[in-house]
């Protein structure tokens, strides 16, 4: 059968992941189950022949652009995978993919977005957090840590640590768009790129405490980068030079619903919870 490689974007929050764990629902289960009901992947296979993805995110991480591979019948276009996809992962576009294309591997560059809350003035209200900063300070945290660098202090990993990230960051409102690339990524390496970046811009750590997490030299467990929450991280690119992606109108369409009812809810429960929050004197 052809080699197809399909775009997916999916809500991660209900998830411990993209990648399949033992007891806890992850995005490739379900994708695995839609193939298998669309009897696509035999129900005994492990995974489908030349099966593999762009990238692992984390629990609670989103995608715009997760990108699997496989082989798979010529009917099987986004709209026909979204019919046994539950409404939290959509299929939305697919490319042909040449003889030994692997969707690990043959990724040109991978980017991320995180939606970093920072005000740019303190609350007025004593009972808020501050978590304003200065985006002079942030933005330079940024180019320090853009560059060819042993990660080695800003992951579990610990080893094949050498990385090149690049971060940009645009003001959006109340928020800052920091948006990380590279041509690979260690674990939660993008989380804590942005949860150091952000002790600098708020002036509770100086930017020359960057240098020294860069050191291969091992923090002390006191002095170490915790990640930042996932949920305001979303994979929103995945480039690959031999693919063309074809949209899916209907997938597409059904996608954007999907999402657009999400935002809409989510904005409710911001709405109520600020009126709670408002109300308690």
């Amino acid at each position: 059968m052809p080699l197809r490689a399909f775009r997916v974007a999916y809500d991660g929050t209900g998830y411990h992941g993209f990648q399949r764990q033992p007891d806890v629902p992850t995005v490739e289960d379900t994708i695995f189950d839609a193939l298998r009901a669309l009897e696509v992947l035999a129900p005994d296979a492990d995974k489908p022949a030349g099966y593999a993805a762009a990238g692992r995110t984390d629990a609670g991480v989103s995608a715009l652009a997760q990108t699997i591979a496989l082989e798979t019948p010529d009917w099987l276009a986004p709209r026909a995978l979204n019919a046994e996809l539950p409404a939290d992962v959509r299929a939305w576009a697919a490319a042909d993919a040449p003889e030994g294309f692997h969707a690990t591997h043959h990724a040109n560059r991978r980017a991320y977005t995180y939606h970093l809350y920072a005000p740019q003035t303190p609350p007025s209200n004593n009972d808020t957090p501050d978590r304003s900063l200065d985006d002079e300070r942030f933005r330079a945290a940024c180019e320090a840590l853009s560059g060819a660098h042993d990660v080695y202090n800003l992951t579990p990993d610990d080893h094949n640590t050498e990385r090149s990230p690049s971060l940009e960051a645009v003001r959006d409102g109340d928020y800052l768009l920091v948006t990380v690339s590279a041509d690979g990524f260690a674990r939660e390496l993008v989380r804590r790129l942005v949860s150091l970046a952000r002790d600098v811009g708020a002036g509770d750590a100086p930017i020359a405490k960057i240098d020294r997490v860069l050191d291969p030299d091992p923090l002390p467990g006191h002095e170490g980068i915790a990640p930042a929450p996932p949920e305001p991280l979303v994979l929103t690119d995945v480039d690959y030079p031999s693919l063309e992606f074809e949209t899916d109108d209907a997938a597409a369409e059904s996608a954007r619903a999907v999402f657009e009812r999400r935002r809409i809810d989510r904005q409710t429960g911001a709405r109520v919870a600020g009126q709670v929050a408002d109300g308690i004197r």
